[in-house]
């Protein structure tokens, strides 16, 4: 018999809510014994990915209705698993809130955000900081952070401290020093996460973004730039994906934040 095998804190968490009157035998019994994907339609979707990568799956919104992805956001909220829903418009996001009233939309990040009504808050894990060169990096910063902060990872932001203004980064040397790890995103020519990784001891995780003139190539001039960064702590993610790099940056602080055998 093939199917998924389910976290001990998932099923003690069905427990608590069959003991409680939240959910039917029937119910808790479907649950627990899930082949690991739901079948929506258009729609597979991998109810096992939290057992195997610690986190749920991650809706990519730009190109399902909002149909779709009210299906979606039911599921996972009906398999207690907290949501995350990225790259959808504000009409998308509308249908999104009048059904889940409690979810986050982020305008600027173009995410919608959701934790299942009985979930217990945890203290945030870690610390992440984002910075961006310019106000322009915005959206795919704010991409990163809703991603940190739907992984329960503490967060700051630093923002307009680009390369035209080097002085600028200096003041918040101290926000700095101390992260788990460092996601800085930018534009033009990308210099900004060399210079950031020049100043930690922690990962850098570069965003390019698709900001700048002709000449950038829609964020390709940033991409070989941050690329062949001289910092050895620096890393590339592709472009404005700035969920890959708050994703990343958030298994990194979770790893930091686990107690280490000590044999």
């Amino acid at each position: 018999m093939s199917g998924m095998q389910r976290h001990p804190h998932e099923i003690e968490s069905l427990a608590q809510d069959l003991l409680a009157g939240r959910l039917s035998l029937d119910a808790f019994v479907a649950s627990v014994s899930q082949s690991g994907v739901a079948e929506l339609g258009d729609v597979t979707l991998d109810l096992d990915r939290q057992r195997r990568c610690g986190f749920p799956e991650v809706v990519y919104g730009a190109d399902k209705s909002a149909d779709t992805l009210v299906r979606i956001v039911h599921q996972l909220l009906s398999d207690h698993m907290t949501v995350l829903v990225t790259r959808i418009d504000a009409q998308k996001a509308a249908v999104l809130q009048g059904e889940f009233p409690a979810g986050q939309y982020n305008t600027l990040g173009m995410t919608f955000r959701l934790a299942p009504a009985a979930a217990v808050e945890q203290p945030a894990v870690g610390r992440v900081v984002v910075v961006t060169a310019g106000t322009s990096d915005l959206p795919v910063a704010e991409e990163a952070r809703e991603t940190l902060a739907w992984m329960g990872v503490a967060v700051t932001s630093i923002h307009d401290v680009g390369v035209a203004g080097p002085h600028r980064l200096l003041r918040h040397l101290d926000k700095l020093r101390g992260a788990d790890a460092v996601v800085v995103v930018a534009g033009l020519e990308g210099a900004l996460p060399s210079v950031v990784g020049g100043h930690v001891d922690c990962p850098v995780i570069a965003v390019p973004t698709s900001v700048g003139y002709g000449a950038s190539f829609g964020g390709l001039a940033a991409l070989l730039g941050m690329l062949n960064s001289c910092a050895a702590n620096v890393t590339v993610v592709n472009i404005d994906a700035g969920f890959k790099a708050g994703y990343v940056a958030g298994l990194i602080a979770h790893r930091r934040g686990v107690p280490k055998d000590a044999g």
